[in-house]
């Protein structure tokens, strides 16, 4: 069974089995700015999304931020993700309501990679990253569902929120099967169905 992508919470969702059947699934997402990447797994009572993406996408840079406008971009940033579900809309006939937001990157010293970044930068400024390294970010969302099933798509705000994304692939996993699909800013509405 090739490797999953999946790093984070959504592992215990049984749907998980089956979205790991993408081909897709076994390779890497690449390091694209402007691009990220988004699974998508509908369960019984819940709706999952796992996007990874280059901090490119949402701040213009991809470091630690070293003056007070940066910093205030980063604080904007984590405030607007936390608040997924204006981020995300999943379709009303599913009763879908925010239940847990996670962040991960260790650039910005958030979530678990913050143990994970050897790199010795950090909140006191005094080092950073090179400014031709890579960093990304990764956002894992849980919506509590009444009728997941029911949905028939997700509203993606992104685009407006941060005007870098250009570009989002998904995979989905439900249960109209699993598929790709590929979003933009004047087509982003994630269709869950055939």
């Amino acid at each position: 069974m090739p490797a999953l992508p999946f790093r984070h919470a959504i592992h215990a969702i049984p749907l998980l089995a089956a979205l790991s059947a993408l081909p897709v699934l076994a390779q890497q997402h690449a390091h694209t700015h402007g691009r990220l990447s988004m699974d998508v797994a509908v369960d019984a009572q819940t709706l999952t999304l796992a996007i990874e993406s280059p901090l490119d996408s949402f701040l213009g840079f991809e470091r630690a931020p070293r003056t007070d406008a940066e910093r205030k971009r980063v604080s904007d940033m984590v405030a607007r993700l936390n608040a997924a579900d204006r981020l995300f809309q999943p379709d009303p006939a599913a009763e879908c309501t925010l239940s847990k937001v996670t962040l991960n990157s260790a650039a910005l010293g958030l979530g678990d990679a913050k143990q994970e970044d050897d790199h010795g930068h950090g909140h006191d400024g005094k080092k950073g990253h090179d400014q031709d390294e890579h960093a990304d970010i990764d956002v894992d969302i849980v919506f509590n569902c009444a009728k997941a099933t029911q949905a028939s798509y997700v509203d993606v705000k992104l685009f407006d929120a941060f005007k870098h994304i250009r570009a989002i692939d998904a995979q989905v996993a439900g249960p109209q099967g699993q598929f790709k699909r590929g979003l933009r800013p004047d087509a982003s509405r994630l269709k869950l169905g055939h």
